[in-house]
């Protein structure tokens, strides 16, 4: 397969909102069926060899352990129990309303019961409008959600390997239903005291000092795919430290300042997998370095913590 082929966002533009959307409706299930954990790293989808997985839950709610999977080969939903239970349905052609019909259905069949809070989109334009009644986003294109999937695959593996590269507190590299982006987090530790007029979605995400390494498909503030990194609480001059490669640069966001390397331009690179690894470090340094952070203290070269092995390695020992 091609290292990161062409995904424009016009190319599917619709598709992705109806799945974005589809994918709140499950992301929904996960957090009301989950244990909650910190930073909401409880919320959010892992990738399979075939799609994403909700990863198993139920028990503490009175569900039996099940999972919810988008088999995105086979573009379909799976809901699957512990005992071996399997309801499915298939993906395209559905409006987000048969979606959340079809889901509940499916549950309901293998002996699930969940309660939506609200069941509605998140943080999305017709946010005010429950799922059953949203008949307008019914759009699937099976290629490019396969293509959605196959560089979701790529960039999950490079955030794993860029992950390797630090022996602190860091979240799995997971993909975020609500915001619709795949994203590791490194933390230094520091406490961050959140307004409390915040939302508790905030207030929770960012109680701690970090820098943030993710990718995103684009949406109307940003119209184009791009790999990204932000540090926060942002330290002071941070725009004015180097980014790599040559492409990359710091865009003004919200009053801060994101770190972003167009997908199009890491795929122009003669070695784009490196092109990309080298931005995420870049932008780390940079955000760390101005935050104060133990850089070298936190550093774990090639996934490895262990002394004399290092010393080994090193030719020291």
């Amino acid at each position: 397969m091609e290292t990161f082929p062409a995904m424009p966002l016009a190319g599917w533009q619709d598709t992705k909102e109806t799945l974005h959307r589809y994918a709140q409706v499950v992301g929904k299930i996960r957090l009301a069926s989950g244990v909650r954990r910190n930073h909401w790293w409880s919320a959010p989808f892992h990738l399979t060899g075939r799609g994403l997985t909700t990863r198993p839950m139920g028990q503490v709610d009175g569900n039996p352990i099940f999972t919810v999977d988008f088999d995105l080969v086979g573009h379909r939903l799976v809901v699957t129990t512990v005992d071996g239970r399997e309801a499915s349905f298939t993906l395209p052609g559905r409006s987000v309303a048969s979606f959340h019909a079809e889901t509940m259905r499916a549950l309901d069949s293998v002996g699930v019961h969940v309660d939506l809070a609200r069941p509605q989109p998140f943080d999305l334009p017709d946010s005010g409008r429950p799922f059953a009644e949203d008949t307008e986003h019914a759009s699937y294109d099976p290629v490019m959600v396969t293509r959605y999937w196959q560089v979701l695959s790529q960039v999950n593996l490079l955030l794993e390997e860029f992950a390797a590269g630090f022996s602190g507190k860091i979240s799995p590299v997971h993909h975020f239903w609500h915001t619709f982006d795949i994203a590791c987090t490194r933390f230094s530790g520091r406490v961050v005291d959140q307004p409390a007029e915040n939302d508790p979605v905030t207030r929770e995400a960012y109680s701690r000092e970090v820098v943030s390494s993710g990718f995103w498909f684009g949406d109307d503030g940003f119209p184009e795919p791009a790999f990204y990194s932000y540090t926060a609480p942002e330290p002071e001059g941070l725009q004015t430290e180097p980014l790599l490669p040559a492409s990359a640069r710091w865009v003004e966001q919200r009053g801060g300042h994101l770190a972003v390397l167009r997908y199009d331009d890491a795929r122009a690179e003669p070695d784009p997998r490196g092109a990309v690894l080298a931005f995420y470090e870049s932008a780390y340094q940079a955000g760390a370095g101005r935050a104060g952070w133990d850089v070298a203290g936190l550093a774990c070269p090639g996934g490895i913590t262990d002394p004399r092995l290092r010393r080994a390695q090193a030719g020291t020992a």
